[in-house]
């Protein structure tokens, strides 16, 4: 029985899943409590999407100054000052940590801090205090990882990179994820030299070809030195012996050539937190990545223990984490089991110009469905007719040719994520191309040409012998 345990349920990770799922079990009577070892807020909270979009934000002006030129605007004196954007970041990420813990509290959650470790499937050691949960759900998240080779520990990875002392005048970024993506063009749009350093062909593994091609474009066209197909063998930290503060890295590259710069950020992956957390104790199983192992309804291989979130490593999303930890709580405390739908999830890359996809690429779209219809637009948007900068916009959409269905969406360019976010809802609900065909478009704006592409693209082996 619940009364035979401290709590009903324990969630052990403080950041978007675990707060969520801890407060809407709270919510139903149970008896809920939640520790927490770093901050409350996890990962985007504290040092994942929303300082990292108020970075980008900063970032953006830079450009819009410059732009402002063709519209009339005379500015003169402009000055960008880090330790102001860092010091009202971090009063920003402080104010929603504070937010989060009054949630939880107002709940009626008991909150920890503490590192939390299985003693067994229902016992939780947080510190030096034992707790009994009838059920626990694991929600610790991941960490960045740094790739292997000399020198390594003189880089940063995306959590420093929120807490630098200084911007230095040349930033070197390796990987060619989202996320590399991203602080490229911050570093870049702050004003910082930025060279990106990228093991495979093209920037953004995964996503659509057009959208990898029109983004890694358009990131060349704002400067930033794009190295693709390039490793970093090994990093050397000179230390100037006048100046002991002045250090500069030397990054032997596999080109041959030795780059020199400031500092190094690497963004080459992500893994489950899983370490430490006694999940042998508690018979949780793992997957060969590392990651909790659980069914379509979060569940481990522990019929009480249960996962969501980055630990999971299905998607990691935020909101996927907050979606994940509803339908948790829908089957376990409100007694409609449900499992989380995670096809068409729509993301973004808040990136210079920003993208944003849902549904499948053409690639995978004609793996699976054979015969599809490819709609592209690429044009130069209305506000650089008068600022004159050379920035494209594209816009794709796949449809599956039998049924006519949108089976995926695809942009790069200003507001992409606010504009697929409404293609998303529309594709959730089915929508075919014909209903995109008949809906006004709202002018002039770039989202208009999702209902005003009318002519497919011709198909490769068309394209090919033209």
């Amino acid at each position: 029985m619940a009364s035979d345990y401290d709590y009903d349920l324990f969630v052990i990770g403080g950041g978007s899943g675990g707060v969520r799922a801890a407060r809407m079990a709270a919510g139903t009577g149970a008896r809920v409590a939640i520790a927490e070892e770093y901050r409350y807020g996890g990962t985007c909270v504290i040092r994942g999407c929303v300082p990292k979009k108020l970075l980008s934000y900063a970032a953006h002006y830079h450009g819009e100054f410059e732009d402002a030129a063709g519209f009339g605007w005379t500015l003169e004196g402009a000055r960008f000052s880090w330790s102001k954007l860092i010091a009202n970041k971090d009063a920003e990420i402080d104010r929603l940590e504070n937010i989060y813990l009054k949630l939880l509290s107002d709940s009626g959650v008991t909150v920890h801090r503490g590192h939390a470790r299985f003693l067994d499937a229902n016992r939780v050691e947080v510190g030096e205090t034992v707790l009994s949960a009838k059920t626990v759900l694991i929600a610790t998240g991941g960490h960045p990882v740094y790739p292997p080779g000399h020198g390594w520990q003189h880089a940063i990875s995306s959590n420093e990179a929120f807490h630098l002392a200084a911007l230095p005048d040349h930033v070197t970024v390796y990987g060619g994820g989202y996320i590399a993506c991203e602080f490229a063009c911050i570093f870049n749009g702050l004003g910082a030299k930025v060279t990106q350093v990228y093991r495979g062909p093209q920037i953004l593994r995964g996503f659509d070809e057009d959208v990898r091609e029109a983004l890694a474009a358009e990131m060349v066209k704002n400067g930033i030195d794009l190295r693709v197909e390039t490793t970093i063998d090994r990093i050397d930290k000179q230390v100037d012996r006048i100046d002991k503060q002045d250090e500069t890295l030397s990054l032997h590259l596999s080109s041959g050539e030795v780059l020199e710069t400031g500092l190094v950020m690497a963004a080459t992956g992500r893994r489950p937190n899983t370490q430490n957390l006694g999940l042998e104790s508690a018979g949780v199983e793992l997957t060969a990545k590392g990651a909790i192992k659980v069914d379509a309804y979060s569940r481990s291989s522990q019929e009480n223990i249960y996962a969501v979130g980055d630990v999971t490593d299905r998607i990691a999303l935020t909101p996927v984490a907050i979606q994940e930890a509803m339908a948790f709580v829908d089957t376990v405390y409100r007694g409609t089991p449900r499992a989380m739908d995670h096809a068409g999830v729509p993301a973004a890359v808040f990136s210079h110009p920003t993208v944003s996809t849902v549904g499948l690429s053409e690639h995978e779209a004609r793996e699976k469905f054979g015969e599809i219809d490819v709609y592209r637009s690429a044009f130069r948007p209305l506000k650089h007719t008068l600022s004159g900068r050379d920035e494209r916009a594209m816009m794709k959409m796949i449809v599956e040719r039998a049924s006519q269905k949108v089976i995926g969406a695809h942009m790069v360019g200003a507001d992409a994520p606010e504009i697929i976010q409404g293609i998303a809802i529309a594709m959730k609900a089915g929508a075919t191309k014909q209903i995109f065909d008949a809906t006004v478009g709202i002018h002039p704006t770039a989202a208009e040409e999702f209902v005003t592409m009318r002519e497919p693209v011709p198909e490769p082996e068309k394209q090919a012998a033209e």
